[in-house]
């Protein structure tokens, strides 16, 4: 309601507010206040007799003149009056009643705000579409909020499928590295999480991490001792490296301690004073999985990596793909091995699709080095995880410069996934006919590089080959005799991991075809027979140390049994399978104090009993303690010395001789 309206209501004089202030303005919005009885009364007699009217109603039909002339309020009178008459498209007359003029004024204010939201839109469709159009053509809002909605969805899907053709080679995404999404695909969220979803207040303890969920009946996180730093940045490529502090270190030193006593209980209890360390988590959960504990040794992986995790430098990115982590500081290592183990964790429990993306992760860490060699690997987890382009994508961008066909893992699966691929709906009938025939002749040259491949590969998938192939020399026994040591375990990899993907009778039946083309080859002599088989001879004299550490760590039995001796001769720690040979040590162990190695059977169970028990009666502490500690080694010499004196004076007795064969004595203990 317009203040100027109750005005000439109440009769209230103009001059009494202060003309054109900003207070002027806001008391449209202000609720109006009573005003006492006796300054109305006053009020309407002062107005009355300006006007020289004796009838207060007369003020109802009185032009409305004071607008213009009066020199107060005239001018933000007018202005109102301008906005008034713009709004509403026509002229106010000059004698209204006083109801037409309120219900004018809401109609007034209402049209203000109004305006106000026109004013709005406009801004609003100019953002959009780069040009302010009129009220007019704007419309409602939800015509706008559409309008909003379908313009950012259209920007989102197309920077959606930049990225995605702009991405790196080993991107990793986030929400791929949790297994429990891809586990509610197969089986949605109520069969996977069940009743066990945890309370949010129950979740405070532990910090959100990306590679696993911590669990509530984890020990409470605390700092462990270990730390990130970077070291440097070259050509957009950040390298960085953990660090053991030195109570960490302290720890490390007990763990060494714990692991040459061959007693797995000593891991427990120092995993008891120190739950989050590293290397008592992998050797522990080897002994559980050596046990059938696989729940276990799960757990305690999950449990080493989120440890490692907290320590992340503020730079260090998961999906960049642009961090590295030398394998050859041993304070990194527990992470390369943490995440292998726990992509075998994954593929076990069929979450393929976030054991390649663990893959990826690894492989980005040292792509050059791939101390774990996951080339090996990765071939596996994208046929399994149906990633056909990924693999083919990597094999086209690395052959170049890596040889990737002269691994027998990628002559093979490569082929295998170009096949896959193209009997995809989505593939063209030209693009089918290109890629299935590039298919074929992958097959054909990895058959001619690798024949010792084909008749195991048949065995392990339970088919039997055609005679003319099991009795052709160069798929027969000869071939697979002849072919290197270090080729011959990379083929027994092969074959022990990924049989169960060429299973499919459709792929057997290609399969077949191809094989039957190569013995045409064969018969043909053709030349590149003569080639790979040159090749052959001078590759694979040996495998690196790379290799070996994959094998040991895969735990194929068919791989396993084709390890060099120099491997197999060698004590394999599973918390650091086959150090590299320049290993960075930034902190040694101290030595240990020299013991006397003529000790008997009893002085090493007081050892057991007493660390500080010496037989010699040397004191082993030195300081405050050396006096309490050789008395002590005293009373226990004098304790020996009695027990030696008791075990030198027992006799035993003979047993009674039986002169009765009969059995006629036993009546006697009757």
């Amino acid at each position: 309601m317009s203040r100027r309206a109750l005005r000439r209501l109440r009769g209230e004089q103009r001059g009494q507010e202060e003309p054109g202030g900003p207070d002027e303005i806001e008391e449209e919005e202000e609720p109006l206040q009573p005003e006492p009885r006796n300054r109305k009364i006053k009020g309407n007699r002062k107005l009355l007799e300006e006007r020289g009217l004796s009838n207060p109603f007369q003020l109802i039909t009185e032009p409305d003149e004071d607008l213009h002339s009066d020199p107060d309020t005239g001018q933000m009178a007018q202005s109102r009056l301008t906005d008034e008459e713009e709004t509403n498209g026509q002229d106010k007359p000059e004698n209204e009643p006083i109801d037409t003029v309120l219900t004018k004024t809401t109609s007034s204010n209402k049209s203000k705000k109004k305006k106000k939201k026109k004013k709005a839109k406009k801004s609003a469709d100019g953002q959009l579409d780069g040009s302010v159009e009129g009220g007019d053509e704007l419309g409602d809002i939800d015509s706008i909020l559409e309008r909003i909605e379908s313009t950012n969805g259209h920007v989102h899907q197309i920077q959606n499928s930049s990225n995605a053709d702009n991405r790196a080679l080993l991107y990793v995404e986030h929400r791929n590295l949790n297994p429990e999404t891809e586990l509610k695909k197969f089986f949605g969220s109520r069969a996977v999480m069940g009743d066990q979803r945890p309370r949010q207040r129950q979740r405070l303890q532990h910090r959100s991490t990306w590679l696993t969920s911590p669990k509530n009946t984890w020990p409470r996180y605390s700092k462990t001792g270990i730390s990130m730093r970077l070291l440097e940045t070259k050509r957009g490529v950040q390298y960085f490296t953990f660090e053991h502090q030195r109570d960490y270190q302290q720890v490390q030193f007990k763990f060494l301690d714990a692991v040459e006593s061959m007693d797995p209980n000593n891991i427990v209890l120092l995993l008891q004073m120190n739950p989050y360390h590293v290397d008592s988590l992998l050797q522990l959960s080897d002994v559980c999985r050596l046990q059938e504990d696989q729940e276990m040794a799960r757990d305690l992986i999950e449990r080493a990596i989120y440890s490692l995790e907290c320590a992340f430098h503020p730079v260090f990115s998961l999906t960049s793909g642009t961090c590295r982590l030398d394998y050859c500081r041993q304070e990194n290592r527990g992470f390369f091995l943490a995440l292998f183990k726990h992509i075998m964790f994954l593929e076990k429990r069929g979450c393929l699709r976030t054991a390649l993306e663990f893959c990826k992760l690894v492989l980005s860490l040292d792509p050059e080095n791939d101390p774990l060699c996951m080339l090996l690997l990765v071939d596996y987890l994208a046929l399994r995880a149906r990633e056909y382009l990924f693999l083919i994508r990597i094999f086209d961008e690395w052959e170049a410069h890596r040889n990737l066909s002269q691994l027998p893992n990628f002559a093979f699966s490569v082929p295998l996934a170009l096949f896959h691929y193209s009997q995809q709906e989505e593939v063209t009938e030209q693009e089918q006919v290109t890629t299935d025939d590039r298919a074929s002749h992958l097959l054909q040259q990895a058959l001619i590089m690798f024949p010792g491949v084909l008749i195991p590969l048949l065995d392990a998938c339970g088919v039997q080959p055609d005679s003319a192939v099991a009795s052709h020399p160069f798929f027969g026994a000869v071939a697979q005799l002849s072919q290197p040591a270090a080729l011959s375990q990379l083929t027994s990899l092969y074959i022990g991991r990924c049989h169960g993907v060429w299973k499919d009778p459709s792929v057997m039946s290609w399969f077949e075809q191809n094989v039957r083309k190569v013995l045409h080859m064969v018969a043909q002599s053709d030349p590149l027979v003569k080639e790979c088989e040159l090749r052959r001879k001078t590759r694979y004299q040996s495998a690196p140390r790379n290799i070996h550490r994959h094998v040991i760590l895969s735990e194929i039995k068919g791989a396993n049994a084709a390890l060099p001796l120099d491997v197999t001769s060698q004590p394999v720690l599973s918390f650091d399978p086959l150090p590299p040979l320049d290993s960075v040590v930034s902190y040694t162990r101290p030595e240990r104090t020299n013991r006397p190695t003529n000790e008997g059977t009893l002085s090493l169970f007081f050892r057991s009993l007493l660390p500080n028990f010496n037989l010699q009666g040397e004191a082993a502490v030195e300081g405050e303690d050396a006096g309490a500690a050789r008395d002590l080694n005293r009373g226990v010499n004098r304790l020996m010395a009695a027990m030696r004196d008791m075990l030198a004076n027992i006799q035993f007795q003979e047993p009674p001789r039986e002169d009765n064969p009969d059995g006629e004595g036993d009546e006697e203990w009757d």
